[in-house]
């Protein structure tokens, strides 16, 4: 359960700190399933967008909505979905936070499925809680998820039983009411009390103009949440849980027609409440002129400037409008490509620079800029960014620019087009949902492919040109700048960052769009015969073996229609580094994968793949080197072309070296105000050993790594092919690709060395450790317990242990969060290897409030005390059992799984045909055989417990 703010513009702090953020590009309707070929459309102003036909959309009497489509992908099972137009935006003063709380109590107990019952049910038939059944809530909506198996007739009828509970059966009782509190303030603990979260609070009351947005944030206040009424929260639920403002989705491999009677079954009893209230809909009312705001804060570990300038906003539902979200699409890819390209700069204005037109909040559209400055360079940053869009309102695109991006506009909505009998259940539910909430078309794959062919050749440069000027705007405007408590002196004021803003851009020029038209390669290789084939049945692989020692495996699948995924791997890697020079080393591959190939450099590299469905990358780990990537079957040869000059021409740039290592030691500089960065920090020194390899680097570290290392430390990494395996999984024929595999990867280099990794005995120290760090003004609390040791890697014991990771993940859940109230998402990750040397490590993990962190820590190991006396529970193998079955047989039918997979398999050596029994295996977990793994992983003799805690102070 997550709570979903949806603001584009204050998610930056979130792209560099965890990784994730909502797109700000308007979303096209998804793809749909195999249909006629729908006529060409024109766009003409006032068409309607069609429905797609694949879709059944009705309404019962109460006003609920359902939309219900046939999917097979995956196969046996379904996405059934509860939509509600209610969020936080509609609460009151006192309800403050309950939106949000409802969504946890409809997992606490419902009419027909009493306090744990729904969950544990769920479990057994193969559902995982979190992972699975999950739930969100946001200022609009409130959704619910249920992934559920189709093929076994009364888990799947009962999944529509479960999704009318929520929708009008939710019992609240007290008392779960009250063990509940403490899992919500965990939530609001993991995912606030930070840095993010302070400055949100300073900067959001002037990005949304103090509107209801600003003032009702998803996870709603802490005094509410710990001291409401059960009154309080029912009140919520009858007003606006309420079936004309529900919408039940349901797409998978079922039968249209029974799962529209088990809606009308399930559903119709619902009733409106009397006097319903009416469903107001707010906004963010627009603000004259330009509202600026500056916050710092202590552990903020970033200097940023946010321009935001609001639009009028609505869904796309005619021509017209798809039309409009076509021309931005292209803006944004445009715009955003000058942008990266001056990160290809020796020394670049930003460390990160983005600027692009959509959806914003409150029925608004916004264009918004995003700047991330190097220490003490927030000027140059905020310049470079707001002058790449003045130097394309002032000079515009040039015509080379707009058809790379018509190209590569048409192999995206070309890709969905291919798939579109391929397509997952889960891309219709959202754009279902999406229809439900914001009335946003669904036409469908058919029409939005033929509409992008016979209409994107009719965007002009000159209504491009214009866009920017349209955007960009001094009214409605507001600007952030964000930055750590140190430097606050060092900040601009109001007046000077719209003097940088206004002057940005004066003296540009107009872009000039260096491209190249030399071929990538001018001579096809001659390559080498295949010397060896063997095929294996069962699994339906082709091995080859070429002239020059280079190995591929071939498995063709149709799991997929226009995909080829390409691995290839050697041992050795960074191992074979010396100490001096392992930084330089482990630089090597992000430097070559960002130079380009032979005589192009990245941006002609990039420019030249335009309108090409193919990503290459090579790659060096700790303990091997290789080459990731995939393509379309179209531009498989495009691909291996890629591969052989990756190995036998990579490019030596002087400038993206200086790049990145300029931007590396920016990062580096406040790394140390974030308490997470600390603690992990900390983490990856006690695990390792204090081994410099597993920590981050140094500024002197850094300052001694050459480019003339780094480079030639790549080119003796892949001078020798004769030791490389190729896997290629996906839409092929052995026969055709055949002779790209002879020609290229054939011609690979090959001196016929046989290289192995070093095993540098990298690993946790044995004994018991204890690491507390206290770093952070947060009360918040970091827990890692990690248990470690010698392994005897083998299928068997394999499966052992991924049961006892499931098996406590289950029992933690239930003790820590369920029982104890004290945590939101504890995990348990067992990672084991055998590859340098057989290694496993149990980490369990969890965070919570500092007072406790004992307790928690306490009922954990006793929690492990239960498991290593009595074996797991039967109920809990059971669930552990239909997870592990339900997924294996998804995951056999996934080119991705079986890309891992059989690379995985080659290198430790063991018959991938295994994977064939492992659902028969899993009667090899008994209690039995749990208890004897806790005891042999978990025996504590290897035992290192990290915390977080927030600095100490000092008494008065």
């Amino acid at each position: 359960m997550n709570l979903n703010l949806k603001l584009s513009a204050v998610a930056l702090a979130l792209v560099i700190t965890s990784g994730s953020a909502i797109a700000q590009v308007k979303k096209k309707p998804a793809v749909a399933a195999k249909n006629k070929p729908a006529a060409a459309q024109v766009a003409t102003k006032g068409n309607l967008l069609p429905v797609d036909d694949q879709v059944i959309i009705g309404k019962l009497p109460n006003g609920l909505t359902y939309y219900i489509r046939k999917n097979v992908e995956p196969k046996n099972k379904a996405e059934l979905y509860l939509v509600n137009k209610a969020g936080s935006v509609l609460e009151t003063d006192d309800q403050q936070g309950l939106a949000h709380f409802t969504e946890h109590m409809a997992f606490n107990g419902t009419r027909d499925f009493p306090k744990n019952q729904m969950v544990d049910y769920l479990q057994k038939s193969g559902v995982k809680f979190g992972a699975d059944l999950n739930a969100y809530t946001s200022f609009n909506e409130t959704v619910y998820q249920l992934p559920i198996p189709s093929d076994t007739v009364k888990i799947f009828e009962n999944g529509f039983k479960i999704l009318a509970n929520w929708a009008g059966y939710v019992s609240f009782d007290p008392s779960e009411i009250d063990k509940e509190r403490g899992v919500v303030l965990e939530e609001e603990r993991l995912r606030g009390k930070n840095a993010q979260e302070r400055l949100q609070l300073q900067t959001l009351p002037v990005l949304l103009n103090n509107s209801r947005y600003a003032l009702r944030l998803p996870i709603g206040k802490e005094d509410i949440l710990k001291n409401f009424k059960p009154e309080t929260i029912k009140s919520f639920y009858h007003d606006w849980y309420r079936p004309d403002l529900q919408a039940v989705i349901a797409v998978g491999d079922f039968d249209p027609k029974r799962v529209e009677e088990l809606i009308k079954q399930d559903f119709s009893q619902l009733q409106n409440p009397a006097g319903e209230k009416p469903r107001t809909k707010y906004t963010v009312p627009p603000t004259p002129g330009t509202a600026v705001k500056i916050a710092t804060d202590k552990e903020f570990p970033y200097t940023l400037a946010q321009i935001v300038v609001k639009h009028p906003g609505a869904p796309t539902k005619t021509t017209t409008d798809y039309m409009q979200q076509i021309r931005e699409q292209l803006f944004n890819q445009m715009l955003n490509a000058r942008l990266g390209e001056l990160l290809q700069k020796p020394n670049p204005p930003f460390l990160y620079g983005r600027s692009s037109y959509g959806d914003f909040i409150g029925e608004q559209d916004a264009f918004t800029s995003i700047a991330v400055s190097k220490p003490g360079e927030l000027e140059a940053a905020v310049k470079a960014v707001v002058a790449e869009t003045e130097r394309a309102r002032k000079f515009g695109f040039t015509l080379t620019e707009l058809e790379r991006a018509k190209q590569d506009a048409l192999v995206g909505i070309g890709n969905a087009y291919k798939e579109r009998d391929k397509t997952r259940s889960v891309n219709f539910v959202r754009e279902y949902q999406q229809n439900f909430l914001t009335g946003e078309a669904i036409p469908g794959i058919e029409f939005e492919y033929n509409f992008y062919v016979n209409n994107i050749g009719k965007i002009t440069l000159a209504e491009m040109n214009a866009l920017a000027g349209k955007f960009i705007s001094d009214q409605n405007r507001v600007v952030i700048v964000e930055g750590p408590d140190k430097d606050k002196d060092k900040l601009p004021d109001e007046k000077t960052i719209l003097q940088w803003i206004a002057s940005a851009g004066q003296n540009i020029t107009a872009y000039v769009d260096n491209v190249s038209s030399d071929p990538l390669m001018s001579k096809l290789p001659d390559g080498s015969a295949v010397t060896n084939e063997v095929k294996d049945e069962a699994i339906g692989t082709t091995t080859l073996t070429l002239g020059n020692g280079v190995k591929v495996v071939l498995k063709p699948t149709e799991f997929r229609n226009d995909q080829i995924l390409i691995n290839g791997y050697s041992f050795g890697g960074t191992s074979l580094a010396s100490d001096d020079d392992f930084t330089s080393a482990n630089l090597a591959a992000p430097i070559v994968s960002s130079s380009g190939i032979a005589q192009f450099n990245q941006g002609q590299l990039d420019k030249k793949l335009a309108g090409k469905n193919v990503n290459i990358s090579p790659y060096i780990s700790d303990y091997a080197q290789g080459i990731n990537g995939n393509s379309s079957p179209a531009d498989f040869e495009t691909a291996m072309q890629l591969v052989y000059l990756y190995f036998t021409q990579p490019r030596k740039d002087k400038d993206i070296w200086q790049s990145q290592i300029d931007q590396t030691r920016s990062l580096l500089a406040n790394r140390g105000l974030d308490p997470v960065n600390v603690f992990q920090d900390t983490v990856s020194a006690v695990l390792s050993n204090h081994n410099f390899r597993s920590m981050v680097t140094t500024i002197d570290r850094l300052n001694k790594a050459t480019l003339d290392k780094a480079y030639s430390f790549y080119k003796s990494r892949f001078a020798n092919a004769s030791g490389f395996t190729f896997t290629l999984v996906g839409n092929f024929n052995v026969e055709t690709i055949k002779p790209f595999l002879i020609h290229y990867l054939g011609a690979l280099p090959s001196t016929n060395s046989n290289e192995n990794y070093k095993n540098l005995e990298i690993h946790p120290p044995a004994g018991i450790i204890n690491t507390t760090v206290n770093k952070g003004v947060g009360e918040k609390s970091s827990v890692q317990l990690v248990f470690s040791g010698d392994y005897d890697y083998n299928d068997a014991n394999n499966l052992q242990m991924d049961a006892l990771e499931e098996v406590l993940n289950i029992k933690l859940i239930e003790r820590l969060r369920e029982q104890e109230s004290g945590v939101y998402a504890p995990g348990v990750r067992a990672s084991y290897h055998k590859i340098p040397g057989g290694r496993y490590t149990i980490t369990i993990y969890f965070g919570c409030a500092p007072e406790n962190v004992d307790k928690l820590i306490n009922a954990t190991i006793e929690e492990i005390g239960k498991i290593k006396q009595n074996g797991a529970q039967p109920t809990d193998i059971q669930k552990f059992v239909a997870k592990e079955a339900r997924s294996t047989q998804e995951q056999l039918k996934e080119n991705f799984f079986w890309t891992s997979y059989l690379a995985s398999s080659l290198q430790n050596k063991e018959n991938p045909d295994q994977i064939l029994s492992h659902v028969s295996s899993l009667e090899q977990v008994t209690v039995q055989s749990t208890k004897d793994a806790a005891n042999k992983y978990l025996s504590g003799k290897n035992y290192i417990k990290l915390v977080l805690m927030p600095e100490k102070t000092e008494k008065k």
